[in-house]
């Protein structure tokens, strides 16, 4: 049973499809929260609360704007951050993440994370230091794009565009590393 049809039976309130959905993704959210946040009960609280909203708001997801994976991966990335924000005005950088480590990493997710921290940084120091300062904002610091508006000085399509600019530019360099498995 594909995703899709999955979160179609959780819209009709079937509480089998809703546990399936759970087992095949809760790893993957809370890898992802935990990274966000950095606590394991914040993480844990962020995935509960993801698959209470799948369950409690159902039509939330478009099968017509992607894929459902990436559009729960989106909602735990919002979730996490909004569970930081009401709890503290902590803000993480890029290297303060790899300090923090989940209590129970397999070694190869270790070295999974090691590789892709090191795609990763390549790919972001490629960027010009105005789309560094917007990513660093944005997916690091958890800032709505409104707010480093306001934080830079800049009107919110600039914002915007630099924004999407530096993502394009990461893709390109990302995939770059990836193929010849050197520098970006």
């Amino acid at each position: 049973m594909t995703d899709i049809e999955l979160y179609q039976l959780v819209v009709q309130r079937d509480q089998d499809a809703l546990e399936r959905l759970y087992t095949q993704y809760e790893k993957l959210l809370f890898s992802l929260a935990f990274r966000v946040c950095q606590d394991r009960s914040l993480a844990e609280e962020a995935v509960q609360e993801v698959f209470m909203k799948l369950w409690t708001k159902p039509g939330l997801y478009d099968p017509t704007k992607g894929k459902f994976s990436s559009w729960l991966l989106t909602v735990q990335r919002h979730t996490a951050i909004d569970l930081i924000r009401k709890r503290s005005d902590k803000e993480f950088t890029l290297d303060a993440r790899d300090d923090a480590q989940d209590p129970e990493p397999s070694a190869e997710q270790l070295a999974e994370w090691k590789e892709r921290k090191e795609e990763i940084q390549q790919a972001v120091s490629a960027l010009s230091q105005e789309q560094q300062e917007v990513i660093e904002l944005f997916y690091f610091k958890g800032f709505t794009q409104r707010e480093i508006s306001e934080r830079m000085g800049l009107p919110l399509g600039t914002v915007k565009g630099r924004l999407r600019l530096a993502l394009n530019h990461l893709q390109q360099g990302m995939q770059a590393y990836r193929e010849r498995g050197t520098e970006v």
